[in-house]
């Protein structure tokens, strides 16, 4: 598919509809698609899957899609800071898979790469591994995991050109790149958006061809989940 330049979250977002399952970036709320997020839970959709590190948090991120019941099922690593997400798992309105964060990333990984499956240690002999095939190397167990299905990937980046080339800062890498190759269809949103040849080409972490929808977005509050500093 030819990368597209579209003209805001809402029109990058119009084709998505419930029932699918989307990628998410982010760590925390580190580098998460604020305006997808945010034009997704003004959108008329439910039933959704979301596959994410973390849930972000009760005003903030895909906490705002679980607070409007829009997700049936949250597949992520850690997902402590959000008391919606607890209350909504303890009482059986919510599916959640609990995956290794390491596991999380390969599966998408895997699913950029082409590849149907990994092998991984993490988890053998544990409550993830129940149903799963194990198999063992050279002595050592490993589950096989499947890599993810997503019908959408929706990821964040500080500056991208129109032909969806991306660039991350810092730790707002973190599962944005992984994601971007893992999506049927890929929605960039970007701080900066430039011309092709802007970009310098050794720095491109994501490139173009993984991108099929690419826009500036605007009003970032880049939230801190846990602020911490010294005494003075």
């Amino acid at each position: 598919m030819i990368n597209k330049v579209v003209a805001n979250a809402d029109e990058a977002i119009q084709d998505i509809t419930s029932g699918m399952t989307l990628m998410l970036g982010g760590f925390g709320l580190c580098g998460i698609p604020e305006n997808c997020i945010n034009a997704l839970v003004n959108k008329n959709i439910d039933q959704l899957t979301c596959i994410s590190n973390n849930a972000g948090i009760d005003d903030f991120g895909i906490g705002l899609m679980l607070k409007k019941r829009q997700v049936k099922k949250m597949i992520s690593s850690y997902v402590g800071e959000n008391a919606e997400f607890e209350r909504q798992l303890l009482s059986g309105e919510l599916e959640v898979e609990l995956i290794p964060q390491g596991t999380l990333a390969t599966r998408c990984m895997a699913a950029g790469y082409g590849m149907p499956a990994i092998f991984t240690p993490a988890g053998v002999g544990t409550e993830v591994a129940e149903g799963k095939e194990t198999r063992n190397f050279e002595g050592k167990d490993y589950l096989m995991e499947m890599a993810f299905d997503a019908d959408f990937a929706l990821v964040k980046a500080w500056k991208g050109d129109t032909a969806g080339n991306l660039i991350f800062r810092s730790t707002a890498r973190n599962f944005n790149p992984v994601m971007a190759m893992a999506g049927k269809i890929t929605i960039a949103e970007v701080e900066h958006l430039v011309e092709i040849g802007d970009l310098d080409p050794d720095q491109i972490h994501t490139p173009g061809i993984y991108v099929h929808r690419i826009f500036e977005g605007k009003d970032y509050e880049k939230r801190i989940e846990q602020l911490t500093v010294r005494e003075r």
